[in-house]
């Protein structure tokens, strides 16, 4: 499976971004993914994830701004973000899995096979 990011960029705060995931290798229905984010100062975090089934969950920090959903007739995954934040800015990657996880496991980078290169976003202040 590969995976790549597009979308990211510099916005103001305030404003809205929307990420794509695009994947190619695998029937993208199969495939659990999530979106996580990373700057210099921290580890990947959890953004937010989206089942087979189009159930999802989000970490407390963008839960209200961000909505992620996927269209599988497109093998691909959105991350919608809304009312951004300086605080939002980061590289943001999405992870895929063929596995069935649950929402309490979801946030958990080593779960996931494959990632994609990432793409910067930048919120100004």
């Amino acid at each position: 499976v590969q995976l790549a990011e597009s979308g990211g960029t510099l916005v103001e705060a305030g404003g809205s971004l929307r990420l794509s995931c695009v994947a190619s290798g695998r029937t993208f229905s199969g495939l659990a993914v999530a979106w996580f984010r990373q700057t210099p100062e921290k580890d990947r975090d959890f953004v937010g994830f989206i089942s087979r089934n189009g159930f999802t969950t989000y970490a407390d920090s963008v839960e209200g701004r961000f909505t992620i959903s996927r269209d599988n007739a497109a093998n691909t995954a959105y991350l919608q973000m809304n009312n951004l934040k300086a605080e939002d800015t980061a590289v943001y990657f999405c992870a895929a899995t063929l596995e069935r996880l649950s929402r309490i496991v979801s946030s958990r980078p080593i779960l996931y096979d494959y990632w994609g290169q990432g793409t910067q976003v930048i919120v100004s202040s």
